[in-house]
């Protein structure tokens, strides 16, 4: 996960931005101040309104209400000038499968204006950069998912945009295109990129983000980096591994707290997992003279997050800012 950086100015901040659709409220004043080159992950249950945020900070629908600034631009009032300045890779993927992945390229910068020699230089550059050389005269239709994605995100990059919006991006991929993926995200983030990130897989928000952002019943229930995020849920304990029964047993005697486990030689003791308490456990075992063979933390991930704070009746915002 990248580190964050909140001396950066704004790629893209939003204040009471609202959205219904009839009756149904779908972004109930939502506000958000998103770095540049950083990663920010929007996470929420099927319906929350993720999507409908993408679409409306990427100019393709309008909200009700609220204020917008996407790289220094008024979203309202110049939205010419935002979409000069975004990416968007959608849920559902934009190759033309009758197309190669070099025309699907090539047509993309026909579109931008590039003139011919340009969109070829273009197209051959990020076929390169997404390792797509040896697929880029196949039509797209042979493609696996991994590689139809590549293409998405490379398509979306020929305009050379600041931001990116990479909605639900590795939804359907296996495992090893997924981590692929990752890989391409933060190769973006590296060059100054801004990525605005929607998922429903944790471990990749885990993974990536600088900042994490819980929408639920239509606003922003949790933000924070992924790390401070798991500190509001409670439960997380450390495990001390012993050589033997009797080192155990005078562990759990002195100590007064945790669960042993006899047959595994091991005492679980409640703990947030800062380097603060585990070092302070430590000095107390070694202090105590008592032998310990391995230690494990066992902290709330963001799946515990996510579920504790999707849960709250009133969807009152928890933020560690």
């Amino acid at each position: 996960m990248a580190t964050p950086h909140p001396a950066r100015p704004a790629a893209i901040t939003a204040t009471g931005l609202r959205k219904s659709f009839g009756e149904k409220t779908v972004l109930d004043g939502i506000d958000l101040h998103i770095p540049q080159g950083t990663i920010f992950s929007l996470l929420g249950p099927n319906g929350a309104g993720k999507t409908t945020a993408v679409q409306i900070l990427s100019t393709l629908i309008t909200a009700d209400a609220g204020d917008v600034r996407i790289a220094g631009h008024d979203l309202r009032r110049e939205p010419d000038a935002v979409r000069a300045a975004i990416g968007v890779t959608g849920q559902f993927s934009a190759v033309d499968n009758l197309l190669t992945g070099e025309e699907n390229l090539t047509l993309m910068a026909d579109l931008y204006g590039f003139g011919r020699r340009r969109g070829r230089q273009i197209a051959a550059e990020l076929v390169e950069r997404f390792d797509l050389v040896d697929a880029a005269r196949r039509p797209a239709a042979t493609y696996s998912g991994g590689m139809r994605r590549r293409l998405d995100i490379a398509m979306t990059l020929v305009g050379s945009p600041s931001i990116i919006f990479l909605d639900e991006p590795t939804t359907g991929l296996d495992p090893r295109s997924r981590h692929g993926m990752w890989e391409i995200v933060r190769e973006l983030v590296a060059d100054g990129v801004t990525v605005f990130l929607t998922t429903q897989y944790l471990e990749e928000a885990d993974q990536l983000a600088d900042r994490v952002a819980v929408l639920s019943g239509g606003r922003l229930v949790a933000q924070g980096t992924p790390a401070e995020l798991k500190r509001l849920v409670p439960g997380g304990h450390v495990h001390l591994r012993f050589a033997d029964l009797g080192g155990l047993e005078k562990a759990a005697r002195l100590l007064g707290i945790g669960t042993r486990d006899d047959e595994a030689l091991t005492l679980q003791v409640p703990g947030d997992g800062s380097l603060k308490s585990v070092k302070a456990l430590l000095d107390w075992v070694d202090a105590a003279e008592i032998e310990v063979e391995g230690l494990g933390i066992d902290t709330p991930d963001l799946d515990d997050v996510f579920f504790a704070v999707t849960g709250r009746p009133d969807h009152q915002e928890v933020t560690t800012r």
